[in-house]
């Protein structure tokens, strides 16, 4: 049995632990002597173009924008139930806007308008359950 002393919260415990199978300490590294004469830094390496694609930036929080006749619209980024509609037909919107509010698993999620316009119509009402990619509002270029 080895014994420690832990400081959890800013209370201290002394807690005993079971050495189990005899797993051997681990050596300490022998001391190294630094150099007195300092040594002329290596020369720098030339990058070279990677071959490999660059990795694709994170998708954004906001439902996606799909486009559809003369204006766009805002899709359901997940399956879930619409908790709260913000905005109506003929409503001003502005890309960070919260035009509804979506749950899903329990948590309720932000639905950005994504894009300045006015609003078309409005797909959906407060109760409604929607699947990923169900239209929820038209959004009409201001």
């Amino acid at each position: 049995m080895r014994k420690f002393r832990v400081q959890v919260n800013g209370n201290m415990y002394e807690v005993e632990v079971e050495e189990i199978g005899g797993v051997p300490t681990i050596p300490q590294p022998a001391p190294v002597a630094l150099a007195t004469s300092p040594t002329p830094p290596a020369p720098a390496a030339v990058p070279t173009p990677a071959k490999a694609a660059a990795p694709a930036p994170a998708a954004p929080k906001t439902a996606p924008v799909a486009s559809g006749g003369n204006g766009s619209g805002v899709t359901a980024p997940m399956p879930g139930t619409i908790t709260d509609v913000r905005v109506k037909s003929g409503d001003r919107v502005e890309p960070r806007t919260v035009v509804m509010m979506l749950e899903a698993m329990k948590m309720e999620n932000e639905i950005f308008a994504g894009r300045a316009g006015v609003v078309g119509q409005v797909a959906v009402q407060k109760g409604s359950s929607v699947n990923t990619g169900d239209l929820l509002i038209s959004i009409d270029p201001a």
